[in-house]
């Protein structure tokens, strides 16, 4: 790949597989992928914390893509997290964030539905339990990283996007117990 290409900061890259990446950014040649993740087993192009990235230089990467990431931060930490996703991006570059929709969730708890599947991944089946407080089966194997430490709804990832200065912010249910929010670093 080219140096030449814009830069995609896939935060919380997880196991390297391109398949993890959105349409948008897995159509070859178009994005190069910098891998960023606090689990060095993962083998990242760069370790860290999505609270503190001072490892990565400000202005520097053209996208982030953070898919099911914030909702393991505690909720006094999301700020910190926004806020260095827009330190890092081009001044009008953009952030895309998924995380699980609370409002749909909480419509399963109230039926209730908590230990009942919600949907099945390729992993198993997902029951709003997991979505609330991350997935039970890599946590009871130590994988303390999956636990879920906060929730949002529409409104309140809107609020936090647009807290943390992110511009022309869209908030979107998809339907499928996610939300999906992009918002982009102002231009100077």
């Amino acid at each position: 790949m080219s140096d030449e290409l814009p830069v995609v900061l896939h935060v919380g890259c997880g196991v390297a597989d391109p398949a993890k990446l959105p349409d948008q950014f897995f159509t070859p040649g178009q994005w190069r992928e910098l891998r960023y993740d606090i689990d060095p087993d993962v083998a990242p192009d760069i370790i860290g914390t999505i609270t503190d990235m001072t490892n990565i230089p400000t202005a520097s990467v053209d996208a982030i893509w953070s898919s099911h990431n914030v909702e393991h931060l505690y909720p006094h930490e999301v700020p910190l997290a926004l806020a260095e996703f827009r330190r890092v991006l081009k001044p009008g570059a953009f952030a895309l964030i998924t995380l699980p929709d609370l409002q749909s969730v909480a419509e399963l708890v109230a039926a209730g539905k908590l230990e009942e599947p919600a949907y099945y991944s390729s992993a198993g089946p997902i029951a709003p339990i997991d979505i609330l407080y991350g997935w039970r089966l890599p946590i009871a194997n130590g994988n303390h990283y999956m636990a879920h430490k906060t929730g949002f709804v529409q409104s309140s990832l809107q609020r936090a996007m647009e807290e943390a200065g992110f511009v022309g912010t869209q908030v979107i249910r998809d339907g499928s117990f996610a939300l999906w929010a992009k918002g982009f670093a102002p231009l100077p």
